[in-house]
């Protein structure tokens, strides 16, 4: 006999309705949260993800702007493809100053949005520098015109009370400019203080990780589609990995239609969304052999900076615990020998797992991960598996994540082409002024020299630099 059980249509919508509170209460909800639509008067803009913007010449906006001889500009012309926030950008003229107070310290998202519109293209050559605090970000950044924006991903350890973003004219250009800018406190989880440092013939933890600045160079899906900030609990852009995916023979995609399982003290839904642990590249065993390949991404980096390269797994594609064991290479060094999954999961599928290596860049200008069968690899099971790649360059020994520079001599270096520029004008006026008082001497006599002098040029030192600190913290 077939029993029918009938669903209450009040009590679903009561589960439902809880169900939607717990994702909420659970969800990340960031202390500080920052998003400036620069060049923009109004109060709210919107983006394509449906975050709002506060424009940086609004009631609210402008307390976070702090510049002189800065300008707002307006693209007549927009891409209606393009979010909101990529139509106005703010020029600066000068060095200029965005200041945004936090309520403790930590380690922070900061995202820089730069689009080149129609009206930005006009005579100027656009060059500058971007620090924040300590750290530079970007030396002699040129910013160029391309077809789509360009997102800089950022996290920096922020422990002074406030992020102070600086934006600085290069020597030889008139201006830096910006679109939009993001300030958001990070989870806590996102970042742990220690990783495995792999080198030649070096396998060994590395410690202290976590007041460094990090830029991600590439956040890569491994086996899926592109996962869009929407569906990022963190706003992120994933890639998918085909451009960067150089041996595949053997290999598939597969994508995982149930529950991904966090768990405490793994990753977390931050750390990598449901739709980059519910598809993965695997390798499979046929014809009861083991295959002898891996699977090899590469990716162009720069030269001269260690790199954090974080691995993400889940196993959404063996169908019995402790059947996967395989090893991973982080260029050409043995970084994972027969990973288990199921045991650092506590024997649990479809649960994820991250791994964090730290290499030196020295010359070669690119990173391999590899990842294929190991000496306990079974047949007719899955051999390999891999669902992300995140590449995180790190700062170097100045403080620096582009350029052998530091951000005080940035500031020095500003102060002293001014006064290269104010010497000779210093010096132009001297010669003016003792061309006149010689035809006065003429004119009145010898005894009125003895009570003239020279305008010293220290004094107009002075006054450069009065107006440079003005420049600073004038609205």
């Amino acid at each position: 006999m077939e029993i029918c059980h009938q669903i209450n249509p009040t009590f679903s919508l009561y589960m439902l309705l809880f169900l939607l509170y717990l994702t909420i209460v659970t969800s990340f909800s960031p202390l500080d949260h920052y998003l400036i639509d620069c060049g923009s008067t109004n109060p709210t803009t919107l983006d394509v993800n449906h975050r709002r913007f506060t424009g940086d010449l609004s009631e609210l906006g402008s307390h976070f702007l702090f510049a002189a001889n800065s300008i707002s500009v307006g693209e007549l012309n927009s891409n209606l493809n393009f979010s909101p926030i990529y139509h106005t950008a703010r020029v600066f003229t000068r060095p200029s100053i965005y200041v945004f107070k936090i309520k403790e310290e930590g380690n922070y998202l900061l995202r820089l949005h730069f689009y080149r519109f129609e009206s930005l293209n006009f005579s100027f050559n656009a060059q500058f520098h971007v620090s924040v605090n300590d750290h530079v970000l970007l030396y002699n950044y040129t910013a160029e015109n391309t077809q789509n924006p360009i997102i800089k991903d950022y996290m920096i350890w922020i422990d002074t009370g406030e992020v102070v973003i600086r934006f600085t004219p290069a020597e030889n250009s008139k201006v830096a400019f910006i679109n939009a800018i993001e300030v958001i406190s990070a989870p806590k989880d996102l970042i742990a203080d220690v990783a495995q440092f792999v080198d030649f013939g070096k396998n060994e933890k590395m410690n202290g990780l976590i007041r460094n600045a990090f830029e991600t160079v590439y956040r890569v899906n491994v086996g899926g589609p592109k996962v869009t900030p929407f569906n990022d609990s963190l706003w992120r852009t994933w890639f998918p990995d085909n451009e960067f995916l150089k041996s595949s023979d053997g290999s598939k995609s597969v994508y995982f239609s149930g529950r991904i399982k966090y768990q405490s003290g793994g990753a977390s839904r931050e750390v990598g969304p449901d739709n980059v642990y519910n598809t993965a590249r695997v390798i499979t065993s046929s014809n009861n052999s083991i295959p002898e390949l891996n699977m090899t991404w590469v990716f162009p980096v720069k030269e001269g900076y260690k790199y954090l390269i974080r691995l993400h797994f889940c196993d959404i594609a063996s169908i019995a615990l402790g059947e996967l064991y395989f090893n991973v290479y982080v260029n050409g060094n043995l970084a994972y020998e027969n990973l288990d999954l199921t045991t650092i999961t506590n024997g649990m599928l479809g649960s994820p797992f991250y791994a964090d290596f730290v290499v030196d860049e020295e010359n070669s200008g690119s990173l391999t991960v590899e990842v294929g069968p190991s000496n306990m690899s079974l047949a007719n099971t899955v051999d390999g598996i891999l669902n992300g790649i995140e590449i995180i360059k790190m700062n170097d020994s100045l403080g620096s994540l582009d350029g052998r520079v530091s951000a005080v001599s940035i500031v020095n270096m500003r102060a002293r082409g001014n006064i290269v520029v104010l010497v000779p004008f210093v010096a132009a006026v001297s010669l003016l002024i003792t061309a006149y008082m010689t035809i006065q001497r003429r004119r009145v006599g010898i005894k009125d020299l003895v009570a003239w002098s020279p305008v010293p040029v220290d004094s107009s030192e002075v006054d450069f630099k009065r107006d440079n600190q003005l420049t600073l913290n004038k609205v």
